[in-house]
């Protein structure tokens, strides 16, 4: 399909997209993941063994992710969805990452689904809501049922199950065009994303710093920062409205 006749974008963004924000990716040698045990601090066992840990590991993540501004990769994004939509056609951005920083770009409607380090969770009444600053298994009480000892963040860890598949399962049901960017490609269902979307009939398009687990499944591989490959990318798209 010709690009000016792409009527949906579908977009996912993985850690690097980030990384030149600041903020480490998973594989990303003497990161903050690097000197952790991803089973101490990135699971519901982990925390449930040692809450502490975890909530200082997501504490420090927060404090990161605070201090990170958007790069030009992000803000290209915000300057494709306002063209794309402006124009009457539609684009959904899906992002792995927790880290807030397509939001503070000026993004909207962005698909969390892994969560978001500014939202707590109670573990026990399973409500949801705003968070800012550090969390302490001691003194923070959930707001919905009041219990004090559950409040965790509203980020899916390694064993649970990601948020809105439904919807992003009906974005790659009706995309013409989907487009991965920074994501190693290692991790579900996120790595099926392509698959998927190919075989709905949509072209692929991965934007990445080297080559993924997943490369083969794509249309087209560019290879580059993020903040280089994206704003091109970016312009192409805009040029064909």
């Amino acid at each position: 399909m010709s690009a000016s006749k792409l009527q949906h974008i579908v977009i996912s963004t993985g850690a690097g997209i980030s990384a030149e924000s600041g903020l480490g990716t998973f594989r990303d040698a003497g990161g903050i993941w690097s000197q952790y045990d991803l089973s101490e601090v990135a699971t519901p066992e982990g925390y449930a063994k040692n809450p502490d840990l975890v909530l200082s590991f997501y504490n420090a993540r927060r404090a990161h992710a605070v201090a990170a501004t958007p790069n030009p990769a992000h803000r290209a994004l915000i300057a494709l969805e306002r063209a794309w939509r402006g124009a009457g056609r539609q684009l959904t951005l899906i992002t792995q990452n927790v880290d807030g920083l397509h939001e503070a770009a000026g993004a909207s409607d962005v698909v969390h689904m892994h969560g978001a380090l500014a939202r707590a969770l109670c573990g026990y009444c399973g409500h949801q809501w705003d968070w800012t600053g550090e969390m302490s298994r001691e003194e923070d009480v959930c707001p919905n049922c009041t219990v004090k000892g559950g409040v965790r963040p509203d980020v899916v860890w390694f064993g649970e199950i990601p948020y809105h598949l439904e919807e992003i399962g009906d974005a790659l049901a009706t995309a013409d065009l989907y487009v991965s960017i920074g994501s190693s490609g290692a991790v579900y269902p996120a790595a099926g994303f392509a698959t998927e979307a190919r075989h709905n009939g949509a072209r692929t398009l991965e934007l990445n710093l080297e080559r993924s687990e997943i490369t083969p499944l794509f249309h087209e591989t560019r290879l580059g920062p993020a903040s280089t490959l994206v704003p091109i990318w970016v312009e192409e798209m805009i040029a064909t409205l």
